[in-house]
Formats: C-alpha cells, sequence, structure tokens
C-alpha cells in the first residue's frame, strides 16, 4: 500500500471505495528531433501516484505548465500514458480504447476550463446534453434533460437557446450539467472557475459543493490558484513540473506548508485587507523546460532551501513530522510560514 493510499484511508474512511488510482503515470510528448540529434521529449508527467475515494474532493494546484491538466486528461482516458496505471472504480482501464472505454465514462467525468470552447456553438442546449445519453446508447426523456437544468440552477426555457446566448457562469452551468448527464461518481474539474469573473466564481464553486452533497459526487479540482479551492478541498496536492511535490489533508497544508514552493504558492494568495503583513515569498528565474528537467529534485534552481544533496536523486514524498502530511523535499518547513517578505 502507498503512503498517499493509507493516508486518503485515514482521512476519508477505511471502507470508502476507490474511484480513481494513478500509479507511476507518465506522459511524455515527443518532438520532432533536430537533424544529427536525438528527438527530445517534453515530461509533462513524469511520475505521479493519486488516490482519490468516494466522497472526498482532491485540489490539484500548481502553476501553468506544471501538468495538472495533462494529468487531468490522463485521468479521464482522454490521453493514453506513456508508463503507469490508471485504474477506475477498480478496473485498470490503461490500455483501454475505443467503444470499451464507453462503460469507463460513465463513472468519471469532466467539466473544461474554457466553457465557451468546449459547448458546440452550432447545438443547443438540449442537444449538448442529449449527446452523452446517446453515447451511452440511451434516448433521454426532455423531463430528464429538465432536471439536469434545475440541478445546475438553469430552467426549462434554456433547452432551446444556443451557448452563444448565455453568460460565462450559465454556460459553465452547462457543461457540469452535461457530466452530470451519466451519473458519474466522480468528476474531474480543470480550472472550471479561472475563465470566470470573481463573483461568478463563487456561484459557481457553491453549486460544485452542493452538487457534491445531493448527488454524492467526488471531485478532482484543478486550481493554479490556492484561495479556489481552499473552501471545498478535503485533500491538497501540488504539483510542479510534472511531479507531486506535496500532498495531504488540506487545512494542514494550508496551516503549515512544507515544500518551499507550497509556501511560495501561499505567500501570492491576495490579502483582502490592505494593511495585513505580507508573507511574500518571490522565487526568482522560470519554471524550467520539461524536455530538460534538473537533476535531483525539480524545484532546486529556483529554492532558496537548495543545498548539493538536492541535485544528486530526486525526493521522493515523505511524511512531515509524522502523520498524513507529505512533502517531497530534503529540508522541510516545520514550522508556520515567515512573517516577513524575502526574495531568495
Amino acid at each position: 500500500m502507498s503512503t498517499i493510499e493509507q493516508s486518503t484511508k485515514d482521512a476519508i474512511g477505511q471502507d470508502a471505495e476507490e474511484l480513481l488510482r494513478l500509479d507511476g503515470v507518465k506522459k511524455y510528448f515527443g518532438l520532432r528531433g533536430v537533424p544529427f540529434r536525438k528527438a527530445a521529449a517534453v515530461k509533462a508527467v513524469d511520475g505521479v501516484d493519486l488516490v482519490v475515494r468516494r466522497g472526498e474532493t482532491v485540489g490539484l494546484v500548481g502553476e501553468s505548465g506544471s501538468g495538472k491538466s495533462t494529468l487531468a486528461r490522463l485521468a479521464t482516458r482522454l490521453l493514453d500514458p506513456t508508463e503507469g496505471r490508471v485504474t477506475i472504480s477498480g478496473q485498470d482501464v490503461t490500455t483501454v480504447r475505443g467503444r470499451r472505454l464507453r462503460p469507463v465514462r460513465r463513472k468519471i467525468q469532466m467539466v473544461f476550463q474554457d466553457p465557451q470552447a468546449s459547448l458546440n456553438p452550432r447545438q443547443s442546449v438540449g442537444t449538448i446534453l442529449t449527446t452523452p445519453f446517446r453515447a451511452q446508447g440511451i434516448r433521454p426523456s426532455r423531463a430528464q434533460l429538465i432536471e439536469l437544468l434545475h440541478q445546475v440552477g438553469l430552467s426549462e426555457e434554456h433547452l432551446e437557446r444556443y451557448p452563444h446566448e448565455f453568460s460565462g457562469g450559465q454556460r459553465q452551468r452547462i457543461g457540469i450539467a452535461r457530466a452530470l448527464a451519466v451519473r458519474p461518481g466522480l468528476l474531474i474539474c480543470d480550472e472550471p472557475v479561472s475563465a470566470l469573473d470573481v463573483s461568478v466564481q463563487a456561484q459557481v464553486l457553491n453549486l460544485l459543493a452542493d452538487l457534491r452533497d445531493e448527488l454524492g459526487l467526488s471531485y478532482v479540482l484543478v486550481a493554479h490558484d490556492l484561495a479556489v479551492v481552499r473552501q471545498v478541498a478535503d485533500r491538497l496536492a501540488v504539483m510542479y513540473l510534472g511531479t507531486i511535490v506535496e500532498e495531504g489533508p488540506a487545512a494542514e497544508v494550508y496551516a503549515a506548508p512544507a515544500h518551499p514552493y507550497t509556501r511560495a504558492l501561499l505567500s501570492a494568495v491576495p490579502v483582502p485587507d490592505p494593511g495585513a503583513a505580507r508573507d511574500r515569498i518571490v522565487l526568482t528565474g522560470d519554471v524550467p523546460t520539461p524536455i530538460d528537467p534538473p537533476s535531483g529534485c525539480p524545484f532546486r534552481t529556483r529554492c532558496y532551501k537548495v543545498q548539493d544533496v538536492c541535485a544528486t536523486v530526486r525526493p521522493v514524498l515523505e511524511p512531515v513530522a509524522g502523520g498524513d502530511h507529505r512533502a517531497a523535499c530534503y529540508f522541510p518547513e516545520l514550522s508556520s510560514p515567515p512573517t516577513s517578505e524575502r526574495t531568495p
């Protein structure tokens, strides 16, 4: 049993059903080679273990380019993994393709980042909601479509309208309704509110929380802003350069982040009080290229605690001062974040 799996069981319950399991998942995208040179590969996801159980919401956070969206597509089998294993509700679906994936789609669905791009502009809302049913060989009734709209806060009159007639928040509600059509147990939400206004973000997050309680859903909520998932996540996984560098109960990670990268992300969260003291940690340099990541710890080129050992072997997720909170760092922080701004 992996350390991640054990921590999840302790938090959710020993008997909680395992909905999703990723074991050593990697995804490399090939690049055309320059003449007389070996073709390079983009290591978008480079060895990730993750377990999601029934009734929990996992927040998957990290800055742009960390591999979050690629991992979400691997979990839903929209992409084939280069290495590793994907298990959904106890079934190994790593090599399942084509029509054999249809039963799997009923267990796990995805809500995409941009609702305008993910909805067909030539189809009415009724047709959009009918498509998932037809893919499963089901002919839905009008009452079923209306029920889906009511669940996301829309009405029957919206069935005949087209995506361009809605606001961004309403379009995302339609995307959520489409994902709920086949009654999945797990929703992978890829930056579901990043394209929305701040006021609308709160409404959509509240909707997801209400649906979780009403339908017993589980979520993997992908975001680059830690403040977005703070109120809804039970467990937090922080990604950097294709790997998970910190994982644990959300309350513990927010209260005492152990990995320097997580601390830097949390220090960038806006504070509503302009007079409040800021614990700002400013990282230098850019994210390394996933074509040629650093040796050892992937964060060492930007870390303010780097030492020689960090360049040797990549650290693995290990408990921080005991418990379920884990970090992949040779020198994890064991106290609360610093109180003064600094630039490493």
